[in-house]
């Protein structure tokens, strides 16, 4: 069985043992991603029994995020599918991700305490990114270090964690790793935002310039509003729903500012950052998995 196959089967064990019939349902609806976390486990520790179980336990914890972050946001799809809040409540979509929560503490309790600590700790600060990143939509963000502050919370901590434990249970540098999966996870919240720009709706799976329209001020966004005369030019489309013309003066104005050039830019140096972290690991997997998100078109 293929190792991303051996992590879903040990999630579906995971679940079945707490012998609820609707658990594991709901399980079957959630929408499938890329499974990056994993990825990363198994590049550093390779593959074997607690590698698997530290897998599934990270997966179940990233999905509950997501089912609360889908209520949060108020979403209707994951990755091309319904959201769980939108098939059923959410009120369901909630306590789903308490149960996913649950379980992967229980098992999490029986790992290694290093590796337990170094996990949990990390959902402590991705609750608290979760709480900045609304905070955050209030109003409009000027601060660099509030974004960056909150990215790394809300993403970078769990894929940071990932690594981390990865390292501890294979006995290797942990520190470096740790602060490749740091980086990775920085630069892959960046990208993303990048993205929300750069594409068309129909490749995203969402409208283009969402993240504004929701009172997300990213990366270019803030290298845009420092690089504008009349910054309230911008202020003034924040949170409002763009038309044509609105969206293509935001577009046209990323370019003329070379606002989106400079923020792919800072999500490569903080990618190549991290490939520098581990250079002495000789692991050409990682590097590869830093690569293809930063060495892409945009």
């Amino acid at each position: 069985m293929e190792a991303l196959e051996q992590v879903k089967n040990q999630i579906e064990i995971f679940v079945q043992g707490c012998g609820d019939k609707r658990s594991m349902e709901l399980l079957g609806l959630l929408a499938q991603g890329k499974m990056l976390r994993s990825k990363l486990i198994l590049k550093i520790a390779g593959i074997n029994e607690q590698s698997i179980k530290l897998c599934a336990i990270v997966e179940m914890i990233h999905a509950a995020s997501l089912l609360h972050d889908d209520v949060i946001d108020e979403a209707d799809t994951r990755r091309g599918k319904p959201s769980i809040n939108a098939l059923f409540d959410n009120k369901t979509s909630i306590m789903f991700g308490d149960i996913l929560y649950s379980i992967a503490f229980t098992q999490l309790s029986q790992m290694d305490k290093k590796i337990a600590y170094t996990v949990s700790n990390a959902v402590t600060l991705l609750s608290i990114g979760e709480m900045l990143d609304v905070e955050l939509t209030n109003e409009f963000n000027t601060s660099y270090d509030a974004y960056l502050d909150m990215i790394y919370k809300k993403t970078a901590s769990l894929i940071e964690a990932s690594a981390k434990a990865a390292a501890i249970l294979a006995n290797k540098d942990e520190e470096a790793f740790a602060l490749y999966g740091k980086n990775l996870g920085l630069a892959f919240q960046m990208i993303d935002d990048i993205l929300d720009i750069t594409q068309d709706s129909a490749t995203l799976g969402k409208p283009a310039l969402l993240d504004f329209v929701e009172g997300k001020v990213t990366i270019p966004y803030l290298l845009l509003y420092n690089k504008l005369e009349d910054k309230q030019e911008l202020v003034k489309l924040y949170k409002k729903q763009l038309n044509d013309e609105e969206s293509n003066w935001i577009k046209s104005k990323m370019k003329q500012t070379k606002a989106l050039e400079k923020s792919i830019d800072m999500a490569k140096k903080i990618g190549y950052e991290a490939l520098e972290a581990i250079k002495s690991e000789k692991n050409e997997d990682l590097a590869l998995i830093m690569k293809a998100m930063i060495e892409r078109e945009f």
